[in-house]
């Protein structure tokens, strides 16, 4: 790969961008719990930086951007294990897709917030990273099988699953390995008759605040090149669909608790945000409103489902970035071209669409399975939660040995 010196440019300042979202991640989650998981939550966004960091470089990047195995289009070779023959610009965009992948990785530990052994998720963190993200980020960006879907299918030569910034390979992974987690590790101890509320608000509006801030390196950013139109648009629709989903998911919540909740805006904020990420290059400010406004409305519902089914996703990271990946991968074949860009040479909308539910399929299958795999793997090893008696005294101490004071 060979980049222009503009280029490396917007890469190493998307890259730094997109890294102040694990951090925003971090205090989003951090005020989600309760006072006493506090710190061990947001450890658990911190600790992806470290693990995922040293693996993308060693292996990570390569078994997702190196020429597939085989040429089967499943997963790359070892050809740049350990950077070997990386020249300084690609790894810029290294570093830069680097990022995606330990904000995914930290995305998932919503669903098992405050009841998971802290050894178990830096080994689920190396395993998930490596067998469940890089394949699935090859399929999609390495010149793997979800790039090349027409020609695959016998269909359009030029036919692919859309993902402009993440939708299928960060937010529909992430939220479904949330869910695996959340079904096989349990409820949390209580669930349903003590308070789960959220611990402090501000924490959530801040983090929020921060995710949306580095969303714009994470869409933007995307477009490699901060300085073409594709670039400007994609900032300038996410934005707009971030504002109107936190507006719908408002809206929503406050007709039917009649109270306004401050941490639903902020979770309706990143629904939208989440639902343009695969579009972000493809589609105008129309759509973006419709795309925003069908997200904060679809991942309220969801998680609302969640709750009544008594699935104890902590955090509710399938309800937001399941669904709302789900959402927006979908909405990107019915609205690309629309506003900005256009649908591919001999592809129809149909056909576009179809090959994006092939996407959200594959995302959604192989994520779910194999996280599933990797978990019950730990379950019956190592285990994967800690004792009725730890999670009644708290993560922060019980793992950590810190508190808040």
């Amino acid at each position: 790969m060979e980049f222009t010196e503009l280029q490396v440019l917007s890469f190493l300042i998307s890259a730094a961008l997109v890294f102040l979202m694990v951090p925003g991640l971090a205090l989003f989650y951090g005020g989600l719990v309760r006072h006493k998981n506090v710190i061990g939550t947001m450890m658990h966004s911190v600790t992806a930086i470290g693990v995922v960091s040293v693996l993308w470089v060693l292996w990570g990047y390569s078994l997702a951007f190196s020429d597939s195995v085989g040429g089967l289009g499943f997963v790359g070779d070892l050809a740049k294990f350990g950077m070997i023959g990386v020249e300084p610009d690609e790894q810029a965009f290294m570093i830069f897709q680097g990022m995606f992948a330990i904000i995914t990785v930290a995305l998932i530990a919503g669903g098992f917030a405050e009841r998971f052994k802290f050894k178990s998720y830096i080994i689920f963190a190396a395993l998930w990273v490596t067998i469940v993200y890089a394949p699935l980020c090859h399929w999609v960006w390495g010149g793997g099988w979800l790039g090349n879907l027409g020609s695959i299918l016998g269909m359009s030569e030029a036919g692919f699953a859309l993902d402009f910034a993440g939708g299928t390979v960060v937010h529909i992974a992430s939220g479904t390995a949330a869910l695996a987690a959340a079904l096989i590790v349990g409820r949390r101890t209580g669930f349903g008759t003590v308070n789960l509320t959220p611990g402090n608000v501000p924490l959530v509006l801040l983090g929020a605040g921060l995710l949306w801030f580095g969303w714009f390196g994470f869409n933007a950013g995307s477009s490699f090149d901060l300085s073409t139109a594709s670039a400007a648009n994609a900032f300038v629709v996410t934005n707009v669909a971030a504002a109107t989903a936190m507006s719908s998911w408002s809206i929503i919540s406050w007709f039917i608790t009649k109270r306004p909740s401050a941490s639903g805006a902020a979770a309706g904020a990143v629904a939208g945000l989440v639902a343009i990420t695969p579009a972000a290059g493809f589609v105008g400010v129309m759509p973006a409103i419709i795309i925003g406004a069908g997200a904060g409305g679809a991942c309220f519902i969801a998680v609302e489902l969640m709750h009544k089914f008594r699935v104890d996703d902590s955090l509710d990271v399938f309800g937001i970035h399941g669904i709302g990946g789900m959402w927006g991968a979908l909405a990107t074949g019915i609205f690309v071209g629309i506003g900005f860009g256009a649908l591919e040479a001999d592809v129809s909308r149909l056909e576009q669409i179809f090959y994006q539910i092939i996407g959200i399929g594959a995302a959604f299958g192989w994520s779910f399975v194999v996280s599933a795999i990797i978990l019950l793997a730990l379950k019956y090893t190592i285990g994967l939660r800690i004792t009725d008696q730890e999670e009644e005294t708290g993560i922060d101490l019980t793992q950590h040995g810190e508190g808040m004071n």
